[in-house]
């Protein structure tokens, strides 16, 4: 009896710790339908009894409305226009720095992902309809390296199926693929949407058949298909390797086959990626720790060094080493007693969230320090 009671007791230690959420980043051109295919996930997701709602966060500064319920908005951090209107910036300019103020507090982002880690499976995150802003800006490659640094990180690339009949916008569309899977580094999903309007076959079979995309290019005779018929040659490999799936936002089809990739780019980023970033990670780790050690040697040799007596301007003559020095910056008087659990300056996030909620501002006075600075350095000019 005492054996078949400890059996389920070390079965249940040796059960394994949940696995942490993937993160779906969303990216697609603009008219794509991405925000719309993440509105699709997320109700598909909560319909689903095997899988429980998904955590959104919403990176697009710019959207008027949203048609799913955002977890994080970068909307309650950044204003957009004022950001427009304070830098004198442009609609694009506007996005990158809403994005670079954004991501100068993206670890508290994380730190609500990682609370969120039992309660959600999936992350989906949508990103600024001007795709080449988030994916060549540095708070896009600083937000995709954290991201994929603690979870399993996935890129879904949207792509308008009724606008890619033309075999040179489909390869147009290729190649933005292909540049963005480099410059990420990892899982990399091709979401061809808008079956709904026409199938997505025909994409499928000039990826798979060479000769079937050279003769839907020999009706065109232009610069641009003769460009596009010497390219297909280098993208021939690219499409080995890439995942794609056929779906529909407005009608919800192909989702499921969508999750089957997603699982599989979960575990390609278990034994492929997540080695290289925690290899990157430990040797970040060590050139922080090389760092503090020589900070540390400054700091000694400066403390083995004789204090200077102020009154003759010579070295007195004291004890030399740590002993020599005592630090009394924090010390107490007798009977004081020490202020605890003060507010940090990065502490005015409700840390409370309910389902369906928004967080609060990820912080309340940045955007007016930066209002404060800004007309300071132009009048410096």
């Amino acid at each position: 009896m005492a054996a078949a009671a400890a059996e389920p007791a070390a079965s249940c230690a040796r059960s394994p710790p949940p696995r942490p959420p993937a993160c779906l980043l969303v990216l697609g051109m603009a008219g794509s339908g991405k925000t719309a295919l993440v509105q699709r996930l997320a109700a598909h997701l909560q319909q689903s009894s095997r899988s429980p709602p998904p955590y959104l966060i919403n990176l697009d500064p710019a959207v008027r409305q949203l048609p799913f319920p955002a977890n994080i908005d970068i909307r309650d951090t950044v204003k957009y226009k004022e950001v427009m209107k304070q830098y004198g910036l442009g609609p694009n300019g506007g996005i990158v720095t809403s994005l670079n103020l954004f991501a100068t507090r993206f670890d508290q982002v994380m730190k609500f992902i990682e609370k969120r880690q039992t309660a959600s499976q999936y992350v989906l995150i949508d990103t600024p309809g001007q795709i080449e802003v988030f994916t060549w800006s540095a708070s896009g490659t600083i937000i995709t390296e954290a991201l994929a640094s603690s979870f399993p990180s996935v890129v879904v690339y949207v792509m308008d199926t009724s606008r890619s009949t033309s075999p040179v916008t489909f390869m147009s569309n290729m190649l933005y693929a292909c540049s963005i899977l480099y410059k990420t580094k990892l899982p990399f999903i091709v979401a061809m949407n808008k079956t709904d309007i026409i199938e997505h076959r025909f994409a499928v079979e000039w990826m798979q058949d060479f000769e079937a995309f050279q003769e839907a290019l020999s009706q065109e005779s232009t610069y641009a298909s003769n460009l596009t018929r010497s390219m297909s040659l280098v993208l021939d490999e690219f499409y080995g390797s890439l995942k794609v799936v056929g779906v529909s936002a407005v009608q919800g089809t192909g989702l499921d086959e969508f999750f089957e990739l997603v699982s599989q780019a979960v575990d390609e980023y278990e034994r492929e990626y997540r080695p290289e970033y925690e290899r990157l990670r430990k040797k970040l780790e060590q050139a922080q720790s090389q760092q503090q050690r020589e900070q540390l040697g400054r700091l000694r040799r400066d403390m083995a060094a004789p204090p200077v007596d102020v009154e003759s301007g010579s070295a007195a003559e004291l004890p030399l080493g740590p002993s020599g020095l005592i630090l009394t910056r924090g010390m107490l008087e007798e009977g004081d007693e020490q202020e605890e659990g003060q507010d940090s300056d990065t502490d005015d996030i409700d840390h409370e969230v309910t389902e369906g909620s928004r967080e609060e501002p990820a912080f309340k006075n940045f955007l007016q320090e930066a209002k404060l600075r800004y007309p300071a350095a132009r009048s410096g000019h």
